[in-house]
């Protein structure tokens, strides 16, 4: 995947707990890791072709940085697997003006979102 200009090239989320949260982006979404040792993980881009981002256990995780919102083919079914993999709902779905999204927690206190373009419920 080639970097283009002006795009988001890569998110780092900042973690208490490296395993923790490893298990709960793979378990929720289906997201693969390639291994730094123990204090780096990098998240695996969907095609397989690089990393979009990492996961860094030395960071200091605060709540108000820059929002990432994730897209999801079904709505409801996101819900459920960050609820099942331990994710905190912190904003139900609601609609908004381009379809629908909700708000969640990741086992290190994470907010991020995740969209729909599918308003219907």
């Amino acid at each position: 995947m080639a970097p283009t200009h002006h795009a988001i090239d890569y998110i780092e989320l900042n973690v208490t707990d490296l395993a923790a949260s490893k298990a709960f982006y793979a378990d929720a979404f289906g997201w693969r890791f390639n291994d730094y040792g123990p204090d780096y993980a990098g998240i695996v881009a969907p095609d397989g072709d690089g990393e979009v981002g990492g996961l860094n256990p030395s960071g200091a995780v605060v709540r108000g940085g820059p929002l990432v919102i994730l897209f999801s083919d079904d709505l409801e079914a996101s819900v459920a697997a960050v609820r099942s993999a331990g994710g905190q709902i912190v904003e139900e779905p609601y609609d908004f003006p381009g379809g629908r999204r909700f708000h969640f927690a990741d086992p290190s206190g994470n907010e991020l979102g995740v969209w729909t373009s599918d308003s219907g419920h």
